[in-house]
């Protein structure tokens, strides 16, 4: 029987939990909510667990109060299931399991998990960036489906993951402090994937066996691959707009980070190398060798022959008809009045706006649109993050061409890291959209035009009505058939401007419904 231990005096050796647990060795202390990091024997189904240990004193009111909601959130994980994410096994709370003699708050029982402690892994070598991706990548999946459900995991700090023996991180001991959000997961995914590629953290409160990630003198965070020549960029960037709060173009959603990481893990697998292939002859191919197929180039020959065949008849018919039409004196058939057809044909101009208005409304039989309708009101529309000049987006719709709305500026082109930003329009009643007028000076931009039945719907629920692109001043897009909606998007899927500098500015963005 081991030595019943006390908040200050945990020690390997020692047991809690009413005896059943003993302490093994401990992985870390998360300083700030007092939870320590322990490997310890379960007696009674001998086996090994993690357990996350709050050391308090239950008669300090505060810190009890912060303990039990630590306590809560781990028993709502208790329902979440990933294998990225260590399963709760238990709760013990003051009176079920913990006497309040112990110096104890609670304790967070978990599966342990196999492998290798995270900071002894970055301590040992650096992490190749390809791996650090798909590191981060098994880590965001898990963030995203908690997030989802409205559960925090609480994976803020480095000593809470374990490495696992496939190389997966894995959130090894569970219970996220009180005060953590959905946020504060978002930014450590950014830390981790900054703590892989350098070495330090990015966070405040992290281990002292980690040094902490440099700044420069404005406070900003040094990008990764300023510490780490290897690290790409894009990498790099993803990093440090993860973890900061402020800024444009930062990135808000595990979503967002899970895109960047996908395009990333599938621009390393296309430059992938391919093997070398040597012929007989010496030859060397870095790709693959030519395909000798006699039958395909057989097919092919007799391709070829036919259209040559076909073009020589085409060629002897064109002259045959043009011989003819030289030689006859007069037309065949019954006579035509040119100057009649030509008055039926055309429509009749009475005033009332029925020919061509120059801008388009009357090609190709479509629907004529009415005048213009002005929103109740516009706002940004972000689905993935915080909006871009929220407070200009009434701009875009006042009639004042010396006025508009312009997105951040991004040094990446979308959908590095969202994959649009726009303006969604809200109307008083549903509106018979035919075509959407934009002018701006932004070439390059393209846009797709939405319909959606709520003010604040996900990307996945609008409706994508039409599309194109702003090569001039003014762009209309028009509708194949009218749509009847009560909310329109326009929606940014490319902004105008060069490598580092990605900007789409609309100055004035009309609704036209049909006649």
């Amino acid at each position: 029987m081991g030595i019943r231990t006390h908040g200050g005096s945990l020690a390997p050796g020692g047991v809690v939990g009413d005896g059943r647990y003993r302490l093994l060795a401990q992985f870390g202390i998360d300083e700030r909510g007092g939870a320590h990091l322990w490997r310890a024997r379960d007696g009674q189904l001998r086996r090994d667990v993690a357990l996350t240990i709050l050391v308090g004193d239950p008669a300090d009111v505060d810190a009890a109060r912060q303990g039990r909601r630590t306590l809560e959130r781990a028993a709502h994980a208790a329902k979440f299931t990933h294998t990225s994410v260590a399963r709760v096994l238990d709760v013990l709370t003051l009176g079920n399991g913990i006497s309040s003699s112990e110096g104890l708050l609670g304790i967070v029982v978990s599966e342990w998990t196999k492998g290798t402690d995270l900071i002894d892994l970055v301590n040992e070598k650096r992490i190749a960036p390809s791996t650090a991706a798909r590191m981060v990548q098994a880590l965001a999946e898990p963030v995203e489906r908690a997030h989802q459900s409205g559960l925090v995991l609480g994976i803020d700090h480095p000593q809470r993951l374990r490495v696992t023996p496939d190389g997966h991180l894995r959130l090894a001991f569970p219970g996220p402090l009180p005060d953590t959000t959905l946020r504060d997961d978002v930014k450590a995914l950014g830390a981790v994937l900054y703590l892989l590629l350098t070495g330090r953290w990015a966070l405040p409160g992290g281990p002292p066996a980690i040094p902490a990630a440099p700044r420069n003198q404005t406070g900003q965070l040094v990008p990764p691959h300023l510490i780490e020549p290897r690290v790409p960029q894009e990498m790099s960037a993803l990093a440090v707009r993860t973890v900061s709060d402020g800024g444009q173009g930062g990135i808000r959603t595990s979503a967002a980070i899970l895109r960047v990481l996908d395009r990333v893990a599938a621009e390393e697998e296309r430059t992938r190398k391919q093997p070398e292939e040597v012929d007989p002859d010496g030859t060397v191919w870095t790709t693959k060798k030519p395909v000798k197929d006699a039958e395909r180039r057989r097919k092919l020959a007799l391709g070829v022959s036919a259209l040559v065949i076909a073009a020589v008849a085409a060629l002897a018919w064109a002259g045959m008809m043009a011989i003819s039409f030289f030689q006859d004196d007069a037309p065949s058939g019954p006579p035509v009045n040119l100057a009649d057809e030509t008055s039926e044909q055309q429509p009749q101009d009475n005033g009332e706006g029925g020919g061509d208005d120059g801008d388009g409304s009357g090609d190709g039989g479509r629907t004529t649109p009415g005048e213009a309708i002005t929103p109740a009101d516009v706002t940004v529309y972000n689905p993935e993050g915080e909006g871009d000049s929220v407070s200009e987006a009434p701009l875009a719709v006042d009639g004042d061409e010396s006025t508009s709305w312009a997105t951040d500026q991004y040094q990446q082109q979308f959908p590095a890291f969202k994959s649009g930003v726009g303006l969604i329009a809200a109307f008083d009643d549903p509106i018979d959209l035919a075509r959407v007028r934009i002018l701006a000076d932004s070439p390059g931009t393209e846009v797709e035009v939405r319909v959606a039945d709520s003010a604040d719907p996900a990307l996945s629920e609008t409706r994508t009505v039409a599309a194109g692109a702003l090569d001039g001043p003014r762009t209309e897009l028009t509708l194949d058939e009218p749509a009847s909606a009560e909310y329109v998007i326009v929606w940014l899927t490319t902004l105008s401007g060069e490598e580092g500098e990605f900007q789409s500015e609309l100055t004035d963005v009309t609704f036209l419904p049909s006649a």
